[in-house]
């Protein structure tokens, strides 16, 4: 079975940084797409960032040039690098796989670690 768990969350002050890193296990597909969502309560999911195989990125704009989408396919981790974080950037972050490149629906989840930016 697919596992995806994220580490890395945590509290910081406006302008720092975190690490977010997404450990995938038992994903077997050569064509697929990764990414970052987040979501407060009460409010809709957002993605925040995505990948695919082909190499195609995705960024919402409200974290163009603050935020980068990696992988280590070696070490199969998934990153999101958060800089110059803002108060509206805290969130519960879940990583999520698509078995399909297109990032049109992603089938598997992680469970999620809490983003807390302190103005």
């Amino acid at each position: 079975q697919v596992q995806l768990v994220e580490s890395g969350g945590g509290s910081v002050q406006t302008g720092g940084s975190l690490r977010l890193s997404c450990t995938i296990s038992r994903f077997r597909y050569s064509m697929y797409c990764m990414g970052w969502f987040r979501q407060n309560a009460g409010q809709e999911r957002e993605r925040v960032a995505s990948r695919n195989s082909d190499g195609d990125q995705y960024y919402a704009d409200s974290v163009k040039g603050r935020f980068t989408i990696s992988k280590d396919n070696a070490k199969n981790i998934l990153y999101l690098q958060m800089n110059s974080l803002k108060p509206e950037d805290t969130a519960m972050y879940f990583c999520a796989a698509d078995e399909r490149w297109s990032c049109s629906e992603f089938d598997y989840w992680g469970q999620g670690t809490q983003v807390t930016v302190s103005s």
